[in-house]
């Protein structure tokens, strides 16, 4: 298999099979173009469990897997929000990864959910509690909203992020989700009530584009209703 990310604004990965069998997976809808040559089937892959699993961590219940019929064949998968797109050689140690990352990857690389050490972080962290963890061997595309900011945490350094800004980080890293403090701070701080805690060591991606917030910032552009 071979790829390249194609454009700036808004990228995609272009994938050329080397050989007949070979396949790419993706959430429903992640395909973006395709040459003759690629057979499509779609499956819950791994199971009805890891499908509703899947369905709960922010992705697709059913996933498309996509499978070469000949060498040279073409596919393509775009992203959905203006950013970049991350490839993640997987069999160099898996990352757990934050929900809606995901972009596509070899069938070989199994995507399974996972969870934080403190049940209060999923109760109250929103997005903290079901994340997913990317394993096996071969290629990811993680995809990226804004920009990416690489951090590499030293054994016991910690970073505070807003829950939305976290991409994805190594099994290394220690995670949980903790409150702002100080009722001045919730209430006219103007961020969120709850802030991601990374802790080192390891390898940290973050976004710089909260696709929640920017969602919010449009809505209060759309009419109602009774207006």
């Amino acid at each position: 298999m071979q790829y390249r990310v194609m454009g700036d604004t808004m990228p995609a990965i272009e994938v050329m099979f080397d050989a007949p069998g070979e396949g790419m997976y993706t959430q429903s809808g992640g395909m973006a173009w395709m040459t003759e040559g690629v057979e499509m089937s779609t499956n819950t892959k791994g199971g009805l469990m890891k499908g509703l699993g899947r369905m709960f961590a922010g992705e697709s219940m059913f996933m498309a897997t996509y499978r070469a019929q000949r060498a040279g064949a073409l596919i393509a998968f775009a992203s959905t929000v203006a950013g970049r797109i991350l490839p993640v050689d997987v069999g160099q140690g898996g990352l757990i990864c934050q929900k809606g990352a995901f972009l596509c990857a070899q069938e070989s690389v199994s995507l399974d959910i996972t969870f934080t050490k403190k049940f209060s972080a999923g109760l109250f962290g929103g997005e903290g509690f079901i994340l997913q963890e990317i394993s096996g061997q071969g290629m990811a595309f993680l995809e990226i909203d804004g920009d990416m900011v690489e951090k590499n945490l030293a054994p016991g350094e910690v970073l505070k992020v807003d829950t939305g800004n976290v991409v994805a980080f190594e099994r290394s890293v220690s995670y949980e989700v903790e409150t702002v403090k100080g009722l001045g701070n919730i209430f006219f701080g103007g961020e969120g009530l709850f802030l991601t805690k990374l802790t080192g060591p390891g390898r940290v991606i973050l976004q710089t584009q909260n696709i929640a917030e920017f969602a919010g910032r449009i809505a209060r552009f759309i009419p109602t209703s009774g207006k």
